[in-house]
């Protein structure tokens, strides 16, 4: 299946189950678990017929029988698969007649292949009986989401199709804040997730995300891998999450099975523990936490003695915590091995936070390991509309780049998707990409016709570029008391839009302003004539 037909049963099959979740009386929050459950069980049935076919084809013919051995859940395991009971099977509950009760159905298939699969216990959803309510008898929305995913073309295809049908759902059902409803999100977009993979080139040993969420993630870097890699995703890397949410911590693990990445996901509070003890053995750390979480317990023992924070907790003079940004920054640099890199979005205060942060920042830039700063514009975020910033760090630096930072401002580059959402064009994130290869002395990777990096580099070569990037020393930074935040050192870049009529605008403003000035003397007048 092409690219471009795996985008086109992606829309298809999201705006037939929309279309079935608007007539009904459920949220995007309700819907989600069991939707994501529908696609999983498709999955899982449609990697056993292949995995059946190929076992059928290649396990050892006994030579008494002269006919193969029976598969075993081993041999299914081997060839990527589940090996699923009949009850469990997509194609046996797409063919129940209407007597029997196939929410019951489903929610046992579910409990089945958990039996089965001890890493799923307790994850699949199992509230089926919410999408047949019983009002809801003339739509009857479970049986027609089963047939959605039923069609020929979902039947047929192979390969990492449904991780992409997944990962596009999670997208949309974000935008439709179901991660909001929940109280968090659940979904880092795509473009920064690309962006933080495309930096720090997570192709090897371990990966840890210590507020994964669905585990965005590691699917991102499962696609790296098999970009750039000659060998598996699981023979690569090993993986690790800990995410605070049950219900996103299923999720995760779902997201996981659907994309065949063996990994191991915790639902912890990385505030107060540390599942894996992973600190000092990263190769890479990749996250999205909550920004600015407050009400921290700066008493909790294990907190107070945390390994994790060697520059100490961000304590307020009445020694409580009023915001954690600074305990997830560190946690990210201390799990690095002395050759590991770090990549995670951050609220854009934190560059630039004073008191006990700043003590911290100070900190964390004399050790040389951070390496970039990305400034993010505006709506990049499906329920949010705040900037934010990436941060890079890297143990590992080049000797020249040792007391260097690289500042990116790309608050002025995106593309518009919608009125209240941007991302980053395929351009665009191929020239930022370039942008740190180069700052690295790597050749950068991009193709001839982009416009956009030969605009800004039209040699090929990394240069200082006023209002986009700038190599600032630790000296330069510490001048400008130890901010991160690029604008500071990029300056900025006036784009004058010549197709503009500035100065018919600004007559309106003026005029507009007149009549309001009017209109607030009118109301001082009212106001003083007044009497009691």
């Amino acid at each position: 299946m092409t690219q471009s037909n795996i985008k086109k049963l992606e829309i298809e099959l999201w705006e037939a189950a929309d279309e079935l979740r608007a007539n009904s009386k459920l949220t995007a929050s309700e819907y989600k678990d069991p939707l994501l459950g529908l696609i999983l069980l498709r999955f899982a049935e449609n990697k056993y017929e292949e995995a059946k076919e190929n076992l059928s084809q290649t396990l050892p013919i006994n030579p008494r029988t002269k006919e193969r051995r029976e598969a075993t859940k081993e041999d299914f395991a081997a060839a990527g698969s589940m090996l699923l009971p009949e009850k469990a099977q997509y194609t046996y509950l797409a063919s129940l007649p209407e007597s029997e009760d196939l929410a019951e159905a489903v929610n046992t298939a579910m409990k089945l292949i958990e039996a089965e699969y001890e890493e799923l216990a307790g994850i699949l959803p199992k509230n089926y009986q919410d999408l047949t309510p019983e009002d809801d008898s003339d739509n009857n929305l479970l049986a027609n989401l089963i047939r959605i995913f039923n069609s020929d073309s979902v039947r047929n295809a192979k390969g990492d199709v449904f991780g992409r049908v997944y990962e596009y759902f999670l997208m949309k059902l974000s935008m439709m804040g179901a991660g909001a409803q929940e109280g968090g999100e659940f979904f880092t977009p795509p473009s920064l997730v690309q962006l933080i993979v495309n930096f720090i080139q997570p192709n090897h040993g371990i990966i840890h995300d210590p507020a994964c969420g669905s585990g965005g993630m590691f699917v991102q870097t499962a696609h790296f891998i098999k970009d750039t890699e000659n060998k598996s995703v699981n023979e690569a890397i090993t993986v690790y999450g800990t995410e605070y949410k049950s219900n996103t911590t299923r999720l995760a693990k779902m997201n996981l099975a659907i994309h065949g990445i063996e990994g191991k996901i915790a639902n912890n509070n990385s505030f107060y523990s540390d599942p894996f003890e992973l600190f000092g053995k990263c190769d890479f750390v990749m996250a999205n936490p909550p920004f600015n979480v407050d009400k921290v317990d700066a008493k909790n023992k294990f907190l107070a003695e945390d390994q994790r924070l060697p520059f100490g907790a961000p304590l307020t003079g009445k020694g409580t915590i009023g915001n954690g940004n600074y305990l997830w920054i560190q946690y990210f640099m201390s799990y690095l091995n002395p050759t590991g890199r770090a990549g995670f979005v951050m609220a854009s205060s934190a560059t630039d936070a004073g008191n006990a942060e700043k003590r911290i920042r100070e900190e964390l830039i004399k050790t040389g390991n951070v390496d970039c700063i990305v400034s993010i514009s505006n709506n990049f975020f499906y329920t949010r509309s705040l900037p934010c910033h990436l941060w890079f760090f890297d143990k590992g630096k080049s000797k020249s780049n040792r007391d260097k930072i690289l500042m990116i401002d790309a608050r002025n580059v995106y593309r518009k998707v919608s009125t209240t959402i941007n991302d980053f064009s395929e351009e665009q994130m191929e020239g930022l990409t370039a942008i740190m290869a180069m700052h690295r002395g790597e050749a950068p990777k991009v193709a001839k016709d982009n416009a956009w990096f030969n605009e800004h580099f039209p040699d090929g070569k990394y240069r200082d570029i006023e209002g986009l990037c700038k190599v600032v020393t630790l000296d330069e930074v510490a001048e400008q008391d130890y901010s991160l935040t690029p604008g500071r050192y990029v300056g900025v870049n006036i784009d004058i839009d010549m197709d503009f009529d500035y100065k018919s605008r600004m007559e309106i403003l003026h005029s507009e302003l007149a009549e309001l000035n009017t209109e607030a003397n009118d109301l001082m007048n009212q106001i003083q004539s007044f009497k009691l």
